[in-house]
């Protein structure tokens, strides 16, 4: 392995840790960064493998909650409803992810020009629904009826095709279904760990054997920078979210979008 191969690993594990938790797409920027530096990984199981850095991250930053839920699950029904919230959430992308998986990595991953449209489209959706004026009806996530959850769980779905976000689709979904900005975001944080775990797990025991030693050592470097730069944004986005909402992350997405799809047309 060589220093720009390494160099090429810490640019992409930054740029995962800081898209991963806000509305950007975090898998549409890295495979655009990708394809920028001309960086291929083997089955593009970089791009899946070092999100479960940024996981724990979510980990780290809410430990002491998920440590108060395992404790109070026996005894807590406020526990267990909400545990059973997000594991019902995560069941559509588990069940569509699993038999689309080859579709997804071998297709929509080789199409910078989708990557490029769901990001300018999810922006322009993103800034309209901020802007709806609502008054929410759920606002606590541990409550979140299991009907609400199933319905983000759908919206989540959304983002298999990369550009869309992940992030993205359930938080807007959250916001058209009743809550408000910073439920939605915090739930979307509790989801991401089933469904980012759940597709590393995947991810990781259909190519493995494909994988080498500098394959190995790209991943784990692109997975610290994933986890140390993810701590900054976790520890920061609700407060950010509470005050300027989420149309700063809806420009953003139409400005990349729209530099990438003038690009591309440029090159052909």
């Amino acid at each position: 392995m060589d220093t720009i191969q390494i160099f090429e690993a810490l640019v992409l594990g930054l740029i995962e840790g800081l898209t991963e938790f806000i509305p950007v797409s975090s898998t549409g920027h890295l495979l655009l960064a990708s394809e920028l530096m001309g960086f291929k990984s083997t089955a593009n199981t970089f791009e899946v493998l070092i999100q479960l850095g940024a996981v724990l991250a979510v980990l780290s930053v809410y430990f002491g909650k998920l440590w108060h839920l395992a404790v109070t699950l026996p005894s807590s029904p406020r526990s267990r409803h909400f545990i059973l919230g997000i594991l019902v959430a995560f069941l559509p992308a588990a069940v569509i992810g699993a038999l689309a998986h080859d579709f997804i990595k071998g297709v929509l991953f080789e199409t910078p020009m989708v990557i490029c449209v769901a990001l300018l489209l999810g922006g322009v959706a993103l800034l309209v629904i901020d802007r709806i004026p609502r008054e929410p009806r759920y606002t606590d996530i541990e409550s979140y009826p299991l009907s609400l959850c199933l319905k983000i769980g759908f919206f989540q779905c959304l983002a298999m095709i990369p550009g869309t976000s992940r992030s993205g689709s359930t938080i807007a979904g959250a916001l058209l279904l009743g809550t408000d900005k910073r439920s939605a975001a915090e739930f979307s944080f509790f989801l991401a760990m089933p469904t980012m775990a759940g597709a590393f797990a995947f991810d990781l025991l259909k190519n493995y054997k494909s994988l080498n030693a500098d394959d190995a050592v790209t991943i784990t470097i692109g997975f610290v920078m994933a986890f140390l730069s993810a701590l900054v944004v976790v520890r920061s986005l609700l407060a950010f979210v509470s005050r300027y909402g989420f149309a700063p992350f809806a420009w953003w997405r139409i400005v990349v979008g729209s530099i990438g799809i003038g690009v591309l047309l440029a090159l052909r």
